[in-house]
């Protein structure tokens, strides 16, 4: 942790790391908020970082969901959001009462295994989906992504697998997104977990965020599918990489 860092040093700090990571989330599927949670574990502290991420990606979604709004799934966010909303006020519970950090331990394996799913963005696609599955995904990932503070990437796979391809993707993913994100809002404010510093943060975040989101729309448009999907690929190991680190670097 940063322990000996400004205030006035870490709010433009978090500004430009918002806007980098969410450039890259926006061209590479998401995955700009699991690249963080390192970083900011380092920043402001491992028990700061969930509460902050995930109100700064809240606060840059909106831009995002403008953006992109045509190209929104509306049925799979009809499956996905109302069980990732009970999921978030689950996850906020468990955060407040349990050290659960060897989560990310998991979770970067399964990042880190998706490159051989897909042979390295060679196949399309690596099970049959069905959109069903995006209720117990949604409990499921808004409970980690609670307690980790991101959990972006693991979709990835699930929405490949339904066979939605950049635009669509990162739409129908931030819509899910976004609703998650109010729900988990409100579980760390219940829970106590949001203090005033910690909202000052989440917002210099969310500013950065919300650039990044513009900047990184552009890039998208001109992109071809298969570079998108090695994109996606390559952002999810790295992510998976950077969560094993931060657990394991750090002992």
């Amino acid at each position: 942790m940063l322990a000996e860092a400004s205030y006035w040093v870490i709010l433009p700090l978090l500004a430009g790391l918002g806007t980098g990571a969410f450039l890259l989330s926006t061209v590479a599927g998401g995955g700009g908020s699991l690249v963080l949670v390192p970083v900011l574990n380092w920043l402001i502290g491992m028990g700061q970082t969930a509460p902050v991420l995930n109100l700064g990606t809240l606060i840059g979604r909106p831009a995002r969901l403008v953006i992109f709004w045509k190209h929104i799934h509306w049925r799979i966010v009809a499956y996905y959001a109302p069980a990732a909303i009970i999921g978030a006020w689950l996850g906020g519970y468990l955060f407040a009462t349990f050290r659960l950090e060897w989560l990310q331990l998991l979770v970067g394996v399964f990042l880190i295994s998706t490159v051989w799913q897909y042979r390295f963005g060679k196949r399309e696609r690596s099970f049959a989906m069905q959109r069903w599955w995006f209720v117990p995904l949604g409990l499921l990932v808004s409970v980690l992504g609670t307690i980790i503070g991101a959990l972006g990437p693991v979709l990835n796979p699930f929405y490949l697998n339904t066979g939605l391809d950049k635009e669509d993707l990162v739409a129908t993913k931030t819509a899910n997104s976004f609703l998650m994100g109010l729900s988990q809002l409100g579980s760390y404010t219940f829970f106590g977990l949001l203090t005033g510093e910690l909202w000052t943060y989440g917002l210099a975040l969310g500013i950065g965020a919300t650039v990044g989101n513009l900047i990184g729309k552009r890039f998208l448009a001109g992109m071809k599918s298969l570079t998108f999907r090695r994109i996606l690929l390559a952002f999810t190991f790295v992510s998976g990489v950077l969560l094993l680190y931060g657990q394991l670097g750090g002992r």
